[in-house]
């Protein structure tokens, strides 16, 4: 249509497939007995250029599209609206939809029987399914079944109802209102007497009228803050011909089953009562008290989020009262009833409120008083929540039981707060009594806030059973310490002679060398390599390094053994650490735990330096065979892990030996071992060093970036073994080569498995990986085998007694034939590791270190020789 105009006399029944008006107008007169139009579009309703469709009877719009009304001067508007089905129905800045007429007759049709009586509505709260008009349900104009609501105009109505919708937004200049669409007079409504007018109560009372010194009181409360669903009522006057002052109409959003997913208002929502402007006035002109201002109606959203961003504003205000004392209006009420709470962790804020949210009483004129506000309610929250919008409680504050009122969050008991803890926020907030907390700094440790020396006293019950305590040790620590110097120094004459050696390079320290300033391997050490000996033993002031007797299978053929032997002896005696050293970390222990660290890792460098040094320079190099290599002390080297836990000696070929010598001794670098360094601590956990020479060996198989990323996944899984819980934590690691590691190295005919290594007399095993290359067999080395030669002519009275000793401990323990012990790679003892043989893995724990030591004095020759204390 276009520049249009249909009149029609009756009722209106329509059905299109799209209605588009232009500067037209569709105007329904309908009789008494036929009441209801209904225009039906199945796609699409477009209004512009001032184009309107009214009724003054029911008229009821259905469609399956757009609705669209574009600017100014657009209207739809009946006695009684239904708007349904829909996707999208936007109002655009300037136009209107409006249910009632504005006539006062109209009004009051639609209003009278909800202002009669003081029940609820229900078809308001649990609305029918259908979207029809009928004359029994509540509503003037009613939008159903439609997505979404966009309004940039203004929707007004009586009783406005938004049925099964998704979202509601009221964007910046439009309006939803119910404002002075209420009740003449009402449940609530403000008496006039004598020249004074009360105004109308509603969820607040209505101020009192005052005239001449004589006093009117407002209208009462009704209704209830915790689900409204009442108009607001209006005020009397001195007759029917000055007429009424009428309260604000009512808003529903949503319903219990259907509540709205988003209401957001950025332009106003309104159903305040009507302000008494005009003076009243007798017949003759003179002037008598004003009438008392309407009470504010009542906005009821269901909803599950709302926005009210600023300058916006949500208010049911009561009405001003008229000039000479005429009272102010109550104010309406608000209930925003929530869909969905989330509560713990899962909570997520309701309401994000900038603008302004209002249920102000009026003001009263002159002396008439003011009217009471009315109520902002939200439903009921759960612990933790307080609040209309259902917000966390303050933080210090805990709420252990269902409500709004901020008071139910009760101050959390200082009781149980340390003096150097606050209070923290948690989400969703606290519900228990047992509020959280934090220490003021990170020194302090939980939960008591206590620096690590305090928490030390009090562990001891307070500073003075600690003093009392702390003197009883110092004591005995002095106690002991004299008894080790007598111990000392009667020993001393014996191992004077045999630790020549040890005097020499204790003495002996022109400089200290770091590990990052070694020369790195050449490819002709690479080339030359023939084995690497790793030392035994944790490394530890009780049990330092040392070397096992009889040379390995591998380097056998380039070393004289019985000059091996002795260079054992030596290395070993270099390797041992002084009596002092341990009782220095024993004090540290007790005393200063950082610092016994610190001293264990200053003392480890020292020896590692000292090794080296002795290898290097010191020793002739007089047990291998080739020439050359004695001649130029190239034959060894000494080296060692970043974390001091793993030291080991590097064989090396002179280059003077036999063509066929050769090529039979690198043969036997493989199967090659590799231990971890690490223990499997916090401070030093598991892990793979793989030095140049090693990466350069197996880049002779092994693409070098292959094995680099093996070895940094490798330590990403070692990095979570703890020796204290060895058995479970390697599960993971022995899963993981399986699936990622040894995938990526069969393709290169090279293959790993783990394994321990190099157990010790007192049950210390090393952990680590076998190498193996080509077609060397591993299912082999699951099988039982008995010791070799080498290793069974093990000399020495503390190897023999070390051997029995292990083997009397593991007797029972590694029943399984893996975990057998035997040589697995050129005469390195151990054990492979899978599934079934690491719940056998002994699970090793040392708590009294500082009182062993001082029952066991070492010799160079690391034999064990037991005290009489």
């Amino acid at each position: 249509m276009s520049d249009s105009s249909i009149k029609v006399y009756g009722a209106l029944r329509v059905s299109v497939k799209m209605l588009l008006m232009w500067n037209s107008r569709i105007q329904i007169d309908s009789s008494v007995t036929v009441t209801t139009s209904i225009l039906e579009v199945r796609n699409l309703i477009v209004l512009t250029e001032s184009s309107v469709i009214s009724s003054n009877k029911n008229l009821a719009v259905y469609g399956q599209g757009l609705l669209e009304l574009t600017g100014h001067g657009d209207a739809i508007i009946g006695q009684r609206l239904s708007l349904s089905q829909f996707y999208n129905i936007t109002v655009g800045p300037g136009s209107l939809l409006q249910a009632p007429l504005d006539d006062d007759s109209s009004k009051n049709l639609v209003t009278k029987s909800r202002c009669e009586s003081p029940s609820c509505p229900m078809d308001l709260i649990i609305p029918p399914d259908d979207c029809h008009v009928n004359y029994t349900l509540s509503f003037s104009l009613q939008i159903c079944r439609v997505e979404d609501v966009i309004v940039n105009g203004l929707i007004r109505g009586s009783i406005i109802h938004i049925h099964r919708a998704r979202t509601v937004i009221v964007d910046t200049g439009g309006m939803i209102t119910a404002s002075e669409l209420g009740c003449r007079k009402g449940v609530g409504k403000g008496n006039y007497s004598n020249g004074a007018g009360g105004g109308a109560g509603h969820g607040g009372r209505g101020g009192s009228g005052f005239f001449n010194g004589k006093v009117t009181k407002g209208g009462n409360r009704y209704g209830d803050a915790d689900l409204p669903c009442e108009l607001g009522s209006g005020t009397d006057g001195p007759s029917d011909s000055y007429g009424n002052v009428a309260g604000g109409g009512m808003i529903v959003m949503g319903s219990m089953q259907w509540p709205l997913l988003r209401l957001q208002i950025n332009g106003s929502i309104r159903a305040d009562g009507q302000s008494c402007a005009k003076p009243t006035t007798n017949s003759d002109g003179s002037l008598i008290g004003g009438l008392g201002g309407g009470s504010g109606g009542t906005v009821l959203v269901f909803l599950q989020s709302l926005v009210v961003v600023e300058k916006s504003s949500l208010s049911v205000n009561g009405g001003h009262g008229g000039p000479l004392g005429g009272g102010g209006g109550g104010g309406g009420r608000i209930h925003f009833h929530w869909s969905k709470i989330d509560a713990g962790d899962e909570y997520v804020p309701l309401a994000t409120v900038g603008g302004s949210i209002d249920s102000s009483g009026g003001t009263g004129d002159s002396g008439g008083l003011h009217g009471e506000d009315g109520t902002i309610t939200g439903k009921k929250c759960p612990r933790g929540l307080f609040g209309t919008f259902c917000e966390e409680c303050p933080v210090g504050t805990y709420k252990n039981v269902e409500g709004s009122n901020a008071s139910l969050c009760i101050p959390c008991p200082l009781e149980i707060l340390p003096n150097r803890a606050s209070f923290i926020y948690v989400r969703g907030g606290v519900t228990q009594l047992s509020c959280p907390y934090k220490c003021i700094l990170e020194k302090y440790r939980m939960p008591n806030c206590y620096t690590p020396l305090e928490e030390l006293i009090y562990t001891f019950g307070g500073p003075w059973p600690f003093a009392l305590m702390l003197s009883c040790v110092v004591v005995l620590l002095a106690v002991l310490l004299s008894t080790l110097r007598i111990r000392f120094l009667a020993s001393g004459s014996s191992c004077h002679s045999s630790n020549s050696i040890e005097r020499q390079s204790h003495h002996h320290f022109p400089h200290l060398l770091s590990l990052s300033e070694l020369r790195g391997p050449r490819a002709e050490e690479t080339q030359s390599h023939v084995h690497r000996m790793y030392f035994m033993g944790p490394n530890t002031f009780r049990e330092p390094w040392h070397l096992p007797y009889s040379p390995p299978n591998a380097i056998i053929e380039i070393v004289y053994e019985d000059a091996f032997n002795r260079f054992i002896d030596e290395i070993n005696s270099v390797a041992a650490y002084d009596w002092w050293e341990g009782s220095v970390h024993s004090i540290l222990s007790l005393f200063a735990y950082p610092c016994a660290w610190s001293w264990k890792q200053w003392r480890r460098r020292i020896k590692v330096h000292r090794l080296q040094e002795y290898v290097k320079s010191e020793y002739d190099h007089s047990c291998l065979r080739s020439c050359r290599s004695r001649a130029l002390y190239k034959g060894m080297k000494v080296g060692a892990t970043p974390d001091l836990m793993v030291a080991y000696i590097d064989f090396f070929l002179g280059g003077d030996e036999k063509r066929v010598d050769m090529v039979t001794i690198i043969q036997k670098r493989f199967p090659m071992c590799i231990i971890f360094g690490g223990d499997g601590s916090y401070m030093s956990p598991y892990n793979l060093h793989s030095d140049m020479l090693l990466t350069n060996l197996l880049g002779q198989h092994v693409p070098a970036s292959v094995w680099n990323r093996l070895v940094a996944g490798l330590n990403v899984q070692l990095r979570t073994v703890r020796q204290s819980s060895v058995r479970s934590s390697l599960i993971p690691v022995i899963d993981w080569i399986k699936s990622h590691g040894n995938p990526q190295l069969e393709f290169h005919g090279v293959r790993i498995e783990l394994g321990w290594f190099q157990a010790t007399a007192t049950g210390y095993y090393q952990l680590g990986i076998l190498v193996v290359v080509g077609d060397y067999s591993i299912p082999s080395l699951h099988q039982s085998e008995p010791l070799d030669r080498s290793y069974s002519e093990h000399t020495g009275k503390a190897a023999t007694a070390s051997q029995e000793k292990y083997q009397q401990m593991h007797s029972s323990q590694y029943t399984s034939h893996a975990l057998a012990r035997k040589r697995i790679s050129g005469g390195v003892t151990g054990g492979l590791i899978d599934d079934a043989t690491v719940k056998s893995l002994e699970v090793r724990r040392d708590f009294l270190f500082p009182f062993l030591f001082s029952c066991t004095i070492q010799d160079p020759l690391d034999e064990r020789i037991p005290c009489s204390c």
